[in-house]
């Protein structure tokens, strides 16, 4: 496996708003564009995974781009990927970061993408999103104050906002192509996709957020709590295996919520490395009845621009220097 290139820059580049690549089946979600790369002599098929500095909130995607957070979240995820690897608890979809190993591209095309691609693995992925809670944060304490439940797991009364729990949970969720995504109980889970895979992908999940916690918490940060995605490897024949991996990215501030441990105190909302920072700014907009959580999303003041990317380059400083 091609060894893992780190970056540090930050404004090394223009904004990617969006790429248009000379590689074929090109799709577009909600942050990152995706191509088929050819394979080479009938090999396993590839996919080029490329992170835009394009961002989304309450499942709407805003105009104004934050100018190199693809770079910062594609470098964090590698640590993490560096990370991972050395715990051996479970394989990762990425072949390399290096735009060299692209066939076809242009020297305009691997400048653009350099820092923010990752040449991954094809997988089939598990539709079910595998959220583990060490923390009562966001949706979890929206549920939590209705029947003191998160993804139908009984917790006790009297938490407060942002409490930690006594030991993580996993709480999955659908994951939609378009809309919101959904929480739902381990059984329900269970129902979609099978109780062995769902248990393994629980137990595996749990073990990779214990060991990033561990992590995080050496560097005084808090993770409160975080998703990762998982995938079935495509051969040659364009079937899936049965070797899975963890695919996708892994403890980004897009994925996982972050917080200061010196300043972290039960009861409130928390200062945050993530994009609740962003998300506080849009309910702002909303309470004042100025932006309804459709398309299209307001823009962004400098401002607000200037801090998310401060919060992003700070979380990747304080995690891996």
């Amino acid at each position: 496996m091609t060894s893992i290139h780190t970056d540090n820059s930050v404004n090394s580049d223009q904004p990617v708003l969006e790429t248009h690549l000379s590689l074929p089946n090109r799709r577009q979600g909600k942050v990152r564009d995706l191509y088929t790369v050819p394979s080479q002599s009938g090999g396993e098929p590839r996919i080029l995974m490329i992170a835009s500095d394009r961002l989304s909130a309450f499942d709407v995607v805003l105009p104004t781009p934050i100018p190199g957070k693809g770079r910062i979240l594609t470098d964090l995820s590698m640590r993490w990927f560096h990370f991972l690897r050395e715990l051996n608890i479970i394989g990762d979809h990425v072949i390399s970061t290096d735009p060299d190993d692209i066939p076809g591209l242009s020297e305009d095309e691997k400048n653009q993408i350099r820092g923010r691609m990752m040449l991954s693995r094809k997988v089939k992925i598990v539709p079910i999103e595998c959220v583990v809670r060490g923390y009562v944060a966001g949706s979890g304490w929206k549920e939590y104050k209705q029947d003191q439940t998160i993804c139908g797991i009984k917790l006790p009364a009297g938490l407060t906002q942002c409490a930690q729990l006594s030991e993580p949970i996993f709480t999955p969720a659908t994951k939609e192509e378009s809309g919101h995504d959904e929480n739902i109980s381990f059984e329900r889970a269970c129902e979609l996709e099978g109780k062995e895979i769902m248990t393994r992908l629980r137990d595996i999940s749990l073990q990779l957020y214990q060991a990033a916690a561990k992590h995080a918490q050496s560097c005084g940060l808090i993770l409160a709590d975080t998703k990762f995605e998982f995938g079935y490897v495509i051969d040659d024949s364009g079937n899936p295996t049965d070797e899975l991996l963890l695919a996708d990215e892994f403890c980004t501030p897009d994925s996982s919520r972050y917080w200061p441990a010196d300043r972290y105190e039960a009861g409130r909302d928390q200062e945050s490395f993530d994009k609740q920072y962003i998300r506080n700014y849009l309910q702002e907009l909303v309470d004042a009845g100025k932006w309804d959580k459709t398309d299209p999303g307001p823009a962004l003041p400098d401002n607000v621009v200037t801090n998310t990317l401060a919060r992003y380059v700070e979380a990747r400083t304080r995690l891996f220097g």
